[in-house]
């Protein structure tokens, strides 16, 4: 499970960075994974409205949106922190929640569903340094679309007004219960959860699936990873093809090694689809093989009848649970 933080204040170690730290503090505390993305150490042009999102689904322009799109991706809880500006987020982050259309058109234009949309959430944190009633409300819009945009639900906010010197934020009277039940409020659903790592041999295909199904089918019950003993460099890009007739996307995906994957995540249960004496032991997970035969190389019909006997064994295994 992954908490992503996106830090929106350019200023360092200031009200904004405070408040987020002490919102993913809470959710390290709980033994979640996080990440936070400082935007302004990163290089995001704005959009320049090329339309090729709109399209392919993918955006033209080179610069950390590829490496931001995938974190939007595996992220169970997206957290936006900023300041106001105007009555919204300051322009780095904007531009980064602009680019965020490419992930909107894949879903409403391209008509696929990310795996995790069903139970990903979203949080906004903001601060202002006036007192006006509707100082919040353009942010709360903006967030609003954004979390929709990146396929997530947005679970509420929590909002500060007269905040500006440093330390302010540090120094407010309620501020540190707010945070904490917050922080609990939007972990519960996900804390029962089974750990679930779905390991094969290349990571291209039937553990990506897998994993991709369980999202879609059993998100609120199956924290879903996976690996690969010896993953390639992409996904197979026939079994890219087999989900979307599903409906369901598969992009900003990267194979990567078993290790990589329980180097984050701990399993309960390793679900084995051909990698044999090469996946690794876990202490107390429990292993389980579906035998799956490896479609890398066979023909697209061959890649679906896979494709549809490990959906039937992710709603088997969720009916287990």
């Amino acid at each position: 499970m992954l908490a992503l933080g996106i830090m929106g204040s350019p200023r360092k170690k200031g009200n904004t960075d405070f408040l987020l730290s002490s919102f993913m503090n809470e959710v390290e505390k709980a033994g979640v994974r996080t990440h936070i993305i400082e935007v302004a150490k990163k290089n995001i042009m704005p959009c320049m409205e090329y339309s090729v999102c709109e399209k392919k689904g993918t955006c033209p322009i080179e610069d950390d949106m590829n490496e931001i799109y995938p974190l939007l991706r595996e992220a169970d809880i997206i957290v936006l922190a900023t300041p106001i500006f105007f009555y919204n987020t300051p322009a780095q982050t904007k531009a980064l929640i602009d680019r965020s259309q490419t992930l909107w058109a894949r879903k409403y234009r391209l008509n696929l569903t990310d795996p995790g949309r069903k139970n990903r959430r979203g949080f906004l944190l903001a601060l202002g340094a006036t007192k006006g009633a509707n100082l919040f409300e353009g942010m709360k819009l903006t967030a609003k679309y954004f979390f929709d945009a990146v396929g997530a639900g947005f679970e509420g906010s929590l909002t500060y007004r007269r905040i500006e010197k440093r330390g302010d934020m540090e120094a407010h009277p309620t501020a540190a219960v707010e945070v904490r039940e917050a922080a609990g409020n939007i972990l519960r659903p996900y804390l029962t959860r089974k750990k679930i790592l779905f390991a094969c041999r290349e990571n291209a295909c039937r553990s990506q699936m897998s994993s991709a199904f369980a999202g879609y089918i059993a998100g609120d019950r199956i924290d879903a990873f996976n690996g690969g003993s010896t993953p390639v460099d992409a996904i197979n890009p026939l079994m890219i093809e087999v989900m979307h007739e599903k409906g369901i996307d598969m992009a900003f995906r990267t194979p990567k090694t078993i290790e990589q994957a329980i180097s984050k995540e701990k399993p309960d249960i390793i679900i084995t689809m051909g990698c044999g004496e090469e996946c690794p032991f876990v202490p107390g997970a429990r292993i389980e093989n579906w035998d799956i035969p490896d479609p890398a190389g066979k023909s697209i019909e061959f890649m679906r009848n896979v494709r549809d006997e490990i959906e039937k064994k992710v709603i088997e295994l969720n009916d287990q649970l």
